[in-house]
Parts: structure tokens; C-alpha cells; sequence
């Protein structure tokens, strides 16, 4: 797990995102709508890293299509510690 979420992180352009995206989640759960108000971005963007996120096992998702609610995974929550790194890696 802690490959995925480091390719994932920072591997790819869209890592700052998914961090962000993960930091909100961290909270609570959000919708895609909620986490693209949020975090001003475009909600296809948001969708497209949820979409992400999910196939690698970083967040699972509840709900109907639309109204479906992101949560981390336990894995991910297994692995915090790598994402705290990640993160203090990514902040300037």
C-alpha cells in the first residue's frame, strides 16, 4: 500500500489534488459536489481523482452514483503515517 500512495501522491500531476482531496476526507465524508465547493475545483476534476483513488484502494465510496460519499479505506487509514509523510514531503 505504501507504493500506491506514494505513485499515487506524487507520481502523477495530479498528486497535490488527491492529497487535498484526502486531507478533506480525513474529516468527514463528502460527495463530490461537497469536496469540489470545498476545495474550489472543477467537479469533473474531483471526480476523475476520486475515480483514482478508488481503482487503488484509497478511498471507498457509499452511496448512489451521484450522492455517493468518499471515505479513506481502512488500508489507507492503516497507512496514515505514509500519507502524513507524503504530505509534509509536498508542503513547501
Amino acid at each position: 500500500m505504501e507504493a500506491v500512495l506514494w505513485h499515487v501522491l506524487t507520481g502523477t500531476r495530479g498528486g497535490k489534488n488527491r492529497v487535498r482531496i484526502l486531507q478533506a476526507l480525513e474529516d468527514r465524508p463528502r460527495n463530490a459536489n461537497q469536496l469540489a465547493g470545498d476545495l474550489d475545483l472543477d467537479y469533473k476534476t474531483v471526480r476523475h481523482h476520486l475515480d483514482v483513488l478508488v481503482e487503488n484502494d484509497v478511498l471507498e465510496k457509499s452511496g448512489d452514483e451521484y450522492g455517493a460519499v468518499y471515505l479513506p479505506t481502512r488500508q489507507a487509514r492503516d497507512h496514515w503515517e505514509t500519507i502524513e509523510e507524503i504530505i509534509g514531503r509536498l508542503d513547501p
